[in-house]
C-alpha cells in the first residue's frame, strides 16, 4: 500500500526539538514526507500546492489555526497529529465538518507537568522557595522560622481542582506522601475514578478550608475564568500555598497578590495572567510568591516523549487500530 503524503507544519525550533535523526527516519518510514512546511510559508502559493496533495499533517507549536479557507486547499487531508498539548489554537469547526481525525500528545505532556507539580507541592510543605529567598537576604538562624506555618509533608491535605489528565497523575503521585489526604473538586469527575487514583471527590467549598496546598489543574474555559477569586482564597487556611501549573486565568491575580502580600498565603506559579506579568505586578515583588517561566511542560529531551507519542498514534492510524488520544468536537469543550 502506498504511504500517505504527510507534511510537517510547525516552526523551525519546534521541528529541531522534536526530531532527532532517528525519529525523523521513523517518520520517513511511515509516510511519504517532503521537506517541512514552516509556519510562515503556510499561505504561500508554493505551500498551497503542497497542501493539495497532503493526507496527513504533523503539527506542533506555532502551527496556525486550520480554518475552512486553509483546509479548502487540502482536499485530501484525512488526519492531523498534533505533537504538543492543547489543540485549541489549532482546531476549527471546519476540521469536524470534514471529519478529519485529530490527535494530541497532551497525555504525554502531562507527565512532566505532574512531576513538576509534585515537586512544587513537596516544596510548598516545607515552604522551601520562600525560606530560600529569605536566607539570601537576611540571616535569622536556621531553626524555628516564624510566619511560615507547620513545615511538614506528613499528613498534609492537598486540594486538587480539576481531575484532568494532569490532575489525575498528580493525585496518583501524591500517594508517595505519607498520610496525605487528597481532595478533588471537579464537577465532571467520577467519584469512583477519583477514589481509584487515591483521592476523594468533594465540592470546592468543602475542599478549600481544608487544603494545606491548593493545586490547580482545570482547563481554561469561560466557566473556569477566575475560578479561584477573593472569596475562594479567603476560605483557605492560614499559611496555605496555591500552586498553579495549569492556566493563569484560573486565578484572580489581584486577589492572590492581596492575600500573599499580607503574609497569610503563599503561591508557586508556573503560569500567570497575563503571561509574563507586567513589571509593576505586585506578584513579582511579594516574597511569599515564587514565579517560574512556564517550565512545567515538556522541555529539552522531554519533547521527544511527545514525538514518540505522535509517531505511535500515526502508526496506529495507518494500521487501522484504535487511537489513544483522539480529540473530537464532543471532547474539545472540556479539553485544556
Amino acid at each position: 500500500m502506498t504511504a500517505p503524503t504527510a507534511l510537517v507544519v510547525m516552526n523551525r525550533d519546534a521541528f529541531e526539538a522534536h526530531f532527532d535523526q532517528s525519529r525523523l527516519e521513523l517518520l520517513h518510514g511511515l509516510v511519504a514526507l517532503p521537506e517541512p512546511l514552516w509556519v510562515d510559508q503556510l499561505d504561500s502559493p508554493a505551500a498551497r500546492a503542497r497542501l493539495a496533495t497532503a493526507e496527513v499533517l504533523v503539527t506542533s507549536w506555532g502551527a496556525p489555526r486550520l480554518t475552512a479557507e486553509r483546509l479548502a486547499v487540502a482536499p485530501r487531508l484525512r488526519a492531523v497529529f498534533h505533537a504538543a498539548g492543547s489543540i485549541r489554537s489549532l482546531a476549527d469547526d471546519a476540521l469536524w465538518d470534514r471529519q478529519i481525525v485529530v490527535t494530541t500528545a497532551a497525555n504525554a505532556n502531562a507527565v512532566p507537568v505532574a512531576e513538576y507539580t509534585l515537586a512544587a507541592i513537596i516544596f510548598a510543605g516545607k515552604k522551601a522557595p520562600f525560606l530560600a529567598a529569605n536566607a539570601k537576604t537576611a540571616y535569622r538562624g536556621w531553626s524555628h522560622p516564624q510566619g511560615f506555618g507547620d513545615l511538614s509533608n506528613l499528613r498534609r491535605t492537598i486540594g486538587i481542582v480539576g481531575f484532568s489528565r494532569i490532575g489525575r497523575r498528580v493525585v496518583e503521585l501524591l500517594q508517595t506522601l505519607e498520610g496525605a489526604t487528597v481532595l478533588v473538586a471537579d464537577p465532571y469527575a467520577d467519584a469512583k475514578a477519583v477514589a481509584a487514583a487515591g483521592g476523594r471527590l468533594v465540592e470546592l467549598d468543602e475542599l478549600l478550608p481544608l487544603a494545606d496546598v491548593l493545586s490547580l489543574h482545570a482547563p481554561a474555559l469561560p466557566s473556569t475564568d477566575r475560578l479561584i477569586g477573593a472569596a475562594e482564597l479567603a476560605q483557605l487556611p492560614d499559611h496555605a500555598t496555591v500552586v498553579n501549573t495549569a492556566r493563569g486565568t484560573l486565578i484572580d491575580s489581584d486577589a492572590l497578590a492581596a492575600e500573599c502580600s499580607t503574609g497569610r498565603l503563599f503561591a508557586i506559579l508556573d503560569v500567570t495572567d497575563p503571561e509574563p506579568l507586567p513589571p509593576d505586578s505586585l506578584l513579582r515583588s511579594v516574597p511569599n510568591v515564587m514565579i517560574t517561566p512556564h517550565l512545567a511542560g515538556s522541555l529539552g529531551t522531554e519533547i521527544h516523549r511527545l514525538t514518540d507519542h505522535t509517531l505511535g498514534e500515526l502508526t496506529r492510524w495507518l494500521a487501522g487500530e484504535p487511537l489513544l488520544d483522539q480529540i473530537t468536537a464532543d471532547t474539545l469543550p472540556l479539553s485544556a
